[in-house]
């Protein structure tokens, strides 16, 4: 039996004294692709802050291999195994492309006896995936184009050998034939099993992907399924896929 990698029950969060979600419940099960669509504004990108701890739930549970995580701080979260790349991708550019990954395995590994050679072999499965950032690993982040910079916040992401991955928004601001692209990288990290949460504003793209999808609305989970049953449902059709 799937066992849950990671698991929301009545998630409420916001800002200030606006409450944005009112009693969210999502499960993503052990090697699954979910998919979370909506509207703009619907809390999509504050489901996954509220995840991973770079905002603290009001209210409910966040559940990462079992372990309960609400309240905990964003670093600790990522310890447990929950890796976070934010929409706009937010690399570091006045680093290189491989200072940027290897910042991004310090939640996992020690911080200083063994690190540089812990981490070559995270190091070697990230350029594996990514080849273009090999051949770049001198350069810049902030040089890098658009696409190279998604693949960068995605490799980053998996230095720290998470249990589950959260991806908001990989198509954000890129062209459309980098937004292939991207979606061929999420192929190949389902073939690779890893356990992903994705927010994406193409819904039919991430139905593509997905084993299973939830749709949201001001707040909280309005509809759920699988990508088949979601392109049955005529209210999804008419807002998300028409």
């Amino acid at each position: 039996m799937t066992t849950d990698m990671l698991r929301v029950d009545n998630l409420h969060a916001g800002y200030g004294l606006a409450e944005v979600l009112t009693g969210v419940n999502l499960e993503v099960k052990a090697g699954t692709v979910v998919a979370l669509i909506g509207a703009n504004g619907a809390g999509k990108t504050t489901t996954m802050r509220a995840i991973s701890g770079l905002l603290t739930p009001r209210q409910g549970r966040v559940v990462v291999a079992e372990k309960e995580v609400q309240g905990l701080p964003a670093s600790r979260i990522a310890r447990l195994g929950l890796a976070h790349a934010p929409e706009g991708r937010r690399v570091f550019g006045p680093l290189s492309v491989e200072d940027n990954l290897l910042l991004g395995a310090y939640s996992a590994l020690p911080h200083f006896f063994g690190f540089h050679g812990r981490a070559a072999a995270e190091l070697e499965r990230v350029y594996a995936l990514f080849p273009r950032l090999k051949e770049r690993r001198r350069q810049l982040a902030g040089t890098l184009s658009g696409g190279e910079q998604q693949m960068l916040a995605i490799g980053r992401a998996l230095m720290s050998r998470p249990k589950a991955m959260l991806l908001d928004e990989p198509s954000m601001g890129l062209a459309p034939v980098i937004v292939q692209e991207v979606f061929a990288i999420i192929r190949r990290l389902k073939a690779e099993g890893i356990t992903l949460l994705l927010v994406e504003q193409f819904a039919k793209s991430a139905l593509e992907v997905a084993d299973y999808a939830y749709v949201m609305e001001r707040g909280r989970i309005a509809v759920a399924g699988t990508p088949a049953e979601l392109r049955q449902d005529e209210r999804v059709l008419a807002a998300y896929l028409g």
